[in-house]
């Protein structure tokens, strides 16, 4: 339910948010994870041990959004774009010749941005083929993120032919 309302909130609102409720359970984290340090409560080498090192040695990286508006709560974004890039590094492995590979670069990184400007990179593709002459003349206004706009502003002109 919190997520949700957090969904609704100004970054101010949501750090604010967070310094009221997550900043003390996260205080409170930090001197168990010392506790368990300090009294030698958990063997260094173990996987509890590990975890507890990892955890305090990357503390402020990891409490970045008790102190940062609109700082994200977890990794998924960054996860996701590296297992398209995973993906596509495997895939590469079957590329005949450099030219190939560097296509297939292209492609990857063109498709791969229309997803994240939300954008049909088949739409988007064809776009740029049929407007071949005014891409080369404007290509700013043919990115993933505003070729729609631009696709709309020739509408009424050629409408009229």
């Amino acid at each position: 339910m919190l997520l949700l309302a957090e969904q609704a909130m100004t970054s101010d609102q949501r750090l604010k948010l967070h310094q009221t409720e997550s900043a003390p359970l996260m205080d409170e984290k930090k001197r168990w994870l010392g506790k368990q340090v300090d009294e030698k409560l958990c063997e260094p080498n173990s996987d509890l041990g590990v975890a507890v090192a990892y955890m305090l040695n990357h503390w402020e990286p990891l409490t970045l959004f008790l102190r940062l508006p609109g700082a994200p709560l977890d990794s998924t974004i960054v996860e996701r774009a590296l297992k398209k890039a995973i993906l596509h590094r495997r895939n590469s492995l079957f590329y005949k010749t450099q030219r190939g590979a560097r296509v297939g670069d292209l492609f990857m990184s063109l498709i791969y941005t229309c997803q994240l400007s939300n954008a049909n990179p088949f739409d988007y593709l064809t776009a740029l083929h049929r407007n071949a002459d005014r891409l080369a003349r404007e290509p700013a206004q043919w990115m993933p993120w505003n070729y729609s706009e631009t696709l709309a502003s020739l509408m009424p002109a050629s409408a009229g032919n």
